[in-house]
């Protein structure tokens, strides 16, 4: 099944848009809690983690752990954020998939301090971890204004 083109949107399932990696980035840029996952032992794990895109790539600051463990690795990890209205029932999820790594580049590192990028938790958080996307999948539910009937074509 092909996804059905409607006012300019790419619906893949009714009541879901595909978002494309541009409108994905700037709605991630919006948000600033998301979830990384990585793998450990062969299962996966999910943490949250307060972040900022930096230059098209997610960053957080992380302590010793599974997080930073995986990004010294220079591991594929999974990132995802999203935002949900309860009121009106709007919402998008964006994920994105790519290599992590500690950041040792002094530009990003002033960038990300530049960002205001303050951990959540208390503690020691001095590394930086950048997520460097190679995968972006995007949707945004959206809703038919009411009395709007639909039409086939």
């Amino acid at each position: 099944m092909f996804p059905d083109r409607h006012a300019g949107r790419v619906l893949i399932d009714e009541g879901l848009e595909l978002l494309d990696d541009p409108e994905a980035l700037r709605l991630l840029a919006t948000s600033e809690v998301g979830r990384v996952g990585v793998t450990i032992g062969a299962l996966p794990a999910i943490f949250p983690v307060n972040y900022r895109l930096i230059d098209g790539c997610v960053v957080f600051r992380s302590a010793p752990g599974s997080k930073l463990s995986a990004a010294a690795s220079r591991t594929v990890v999974a990132f995802e954020a999203d935002d949900y209205n309860a009121a009106d029932r709007s919402g998008w999820s964006v994920l994105l998939v790519g290599l992590s790594e500690v950041v040792d580049d002094l530009d990003v590192t002033f960038k990300t301090f530049e960002s205001g990028l303050e951990t959540y938790v208390d503690g020691p958080r001095g590394a930086i971890v950048r997520i460097t996307p190679t995968f972006v999948s995007g949707r945004r539910i959206v809703h038919e204004p009411t009395g709007v009937a639909a039409t086939t074509d």
